[in-house]
């Protein structure tokens, strides 16, 4: 079965998110969601910026605070900081959150 690509934090006090980052692509943007070997769902993403001295990780919380229109503050990838695979936690209402991620993915379910 697989497991979605977001879950709320036990606090309430935000969401954790489970996303898959393609560094020097031709643009910046959301690629939709996949699926992993373990069956855990990614929101897709690709940036322009090369995966040195954090550069693309920063692009990345750039993209999703601008696509979402997300205080760059309340982004924080709390793993995976030299993988592909990263966990992010956004701090924010998980209902608003949740249904933001849900219109940038082009309506697919969670």
């Amino acid at each position: 079965m697989e497991k979605p690509f977001c879950e709320t934090l036990v606090d309430g006090s935000g969401i954790r998110l489970f996303l898959r980052l393609t560094p020097k692509a031709s643009r910046n943007a959301i690629a939709g969601v996949g699926i992993d070997g373990n069956g855990q769902q990614q929101i897709r993403a690709v940036v322009t910026a090369v995966p040195e001295n954090g550069k693309a990780n920063m692009a990345l919380i750039k993209l999703l605070a601008k696509t979402a229109k997300w205080p760059k503050s309340s982004v924080e990838i709390v793993a995976g900081h030299t993988d592909r695979n990263k966990v992010l936690e956004i701090s924010g209402d998980p209902d608003a959150l949740i249904a933001q991620l849900h219109e940038l993915t082009g309506g697919q379910d969670i």
